[in-house]
């Protein structure tokens, strides 16, 4: 018998883990990731595993996104040394994401222990380390899409392409258990079709078994033509304030996506008063990931849109700006107008974002403009929702910037695009909900059973289903 224990995304929209346990593998996990919302230090510091890392035999991963692999240096420093399979991409990926990660989180340990050490109080141990960081690199085992590879003798794994972002992947697990094949796929997070850059999803048919992301199961997202037609009147109403844009951006997918845009502004002529900086380290870095893997991305749109384009820092914002050191972020703050910022983190959890919030968020003529998923308990999610009043560095700010959000940039799949992928499998498959918020993912459930009869599990977390 095979069994799927639901340990993290269960109700939730971060923290993906998924624990298959069956004698054709013994017990693997899909994803191991970082919970975000609300102290990030906090959330690392108090992470611990249902399971014992030394009995899991391999780790299959999704993609690159901290949500979906931050928590692997952990899982390595309490005892896991298999292989962790991943695409060819998402390897690439994970050296930017994970040396990144770990440096942040030192530091943020690091400053939280001479606060301690000042009022007298224990140390805080670090969870895990730079060197845990390399020792997980080494373990990656990368593939290529559509292209098998053996997880035991009576196990296989297929990657496909899901579309979200470089090197995403729909995992498709198939197995012998009592003399039967059996199949479950794990959607990872799927694309939306909308996005310029990455390819529409894999579509698959077979399954015993789906486990298939809701993050956006409540809804659709708006059509990319409104969303750059609201981009642009942004632009017109911030700069006839004589004000300056932030935009709180995630490194992979979303600052590649919005790059492509802007250029797209740019060749309109409507960016000639405008400087495009990007302020993130971490996203270039993910951007020079993304030229390497340029000829994967979704070539016909980006050939009809830039024609003989060969790479996203060179060819879509010739003016483009990389703050990549200290000083060259700080200087940033000498420019009273006309500055569209792209700086981390996208949920504004920490990064660079938090400092030109410091500088610019008080003042009317600015505008900050959000494009993604900003999770319970973030300050993106403070701001989306309308406070007025926030903490920075343990300072006060009014918030009297404009604040904005944009739909379509969205790298997640939309109800509807949802309904339409899952639709493909054949009618015995059994379907489980995951990642995504309860209130999503219920009426994403209703929405299936309504309209194609297709039952679902929204699994709590802890939940375990045998199949």
């Amino acid at each position: 018998m095979a069994t799927v224990k639901f340990l993290g995304a269960a109700q939730e929209v971060t923290g993906s883990c998924h624990m298959f346990e069956a004698p054709a593998f013994g017990r693997i996990l899909f994803d191991c990731g970082m919970h975000q919302g609300g102290s990030r230090l906090d959330k690392e510091q108090q992470e611990t595993f249902m399971f014992n890392p030394k009995t899991i035999d391999a780790v299959i991963l999704s993609h690159a996104h901290l949500d979906h692999s931050g928590m692997l240096p952990k899982l390595v420093h309490d005892g896991y040394n298999g292989p962790i399979h991943c695409a060819d991409a998402t390897a690439d990926l994970l050296h930017v994401m994970l040396l990144d990660s770990v440096n942040i989180y030192l530091g943020d340990l690091e400053r939280e222990n001479r606060y301690l050490a000042r009022k007298g109080k224990p140390l805080l141990e670090p969870q895990y380390t730079e060197e845990d960081v390399i020792t997980t690199l080494s373990l990656c085992q990368s593939h290529n899409y559509e292209i098998e590879f053996s997880l035991s003798a009576d196990a296989k794994v297929k990657f496909h392409d899901a579309g979200h972002i470089l090197g995403s992947a729909i995992v498709e697990l198939t197995f012998s258990d009592k003399g039967k094949n059996k199949k479950v796929v794990f959607s990872g997070d799927l694309g939306n079709k909308s996005a310029v850059l990455m390819n529409d999803p894999s579509v698959l048919t077979k399954a015993d078994l789906v486990l298939m992301e809701g993050t956006y199961g409540d809804r659709n997202h708006r059509p990319m033509e409104d969303t750059v037609a609201q981009l642009k009147e942004i632009l017109s109403d911030t700069q006839k304030r004589g004000g300056n844009i932030m935009i709180p951006a995630f490194a992979v997918g979303r600052t590649q996506e919005l790059l492509f845009y802007l250029g797209q502004l740019h060749r309109e002529g409507l960016l000639d008063n405008w400087q495009v900086i990007l302020d993130s380290p971490m996203a270039i870095e993910v951007t020079k990931v993304y030229d390497r893997w340029f000829k994967s991305l979704d070539s016909l749109e980006i050939e009809q849109a830039t024609p003989k384009a060969h790479s996203i820092i060179k060819d879509f914002i010739p003016r483009l700006f990389l703050a990549v050191t200290p000083e060259n972020s700080i200087a940033i703050n000498n420019i009273t107008k006309g500055a569209i910022i792209i700086a981390g983190s996208g949920m504004c959890t920490g990064g660079r974002i938090r400092h030109h919030f410091k500088q610019r968020i008080w003042d009317s003529r600015n505008t900050i403009i959000f494009c993604g998923y900003q999770a319970t308990g973030t300050l993106g999610r403070l701001l989306v929702d309308g406070k007025k009043n926030i903490k920075i560095f343990n300072e006060s700010y009014a918030v009297k910037a404009q604040i904005e959000t944009l739909g379509g940039f969205s790298a997640h799949a939309g109800q509807q695009e949802l309904i339409e992928w899952v639709s493909n499998f054949n009618d015995s498959a059994r379907v489980a909900l995951v990642h995504g918020d309860p209130e999503a993912l219920e009426a994403l459930s209703q929405r299936l059973w309504k309209e194609k009869s297709i039952a679902t599990d929204i699994p709590q977390p802890g939940h375990c289903i045998a199949f």
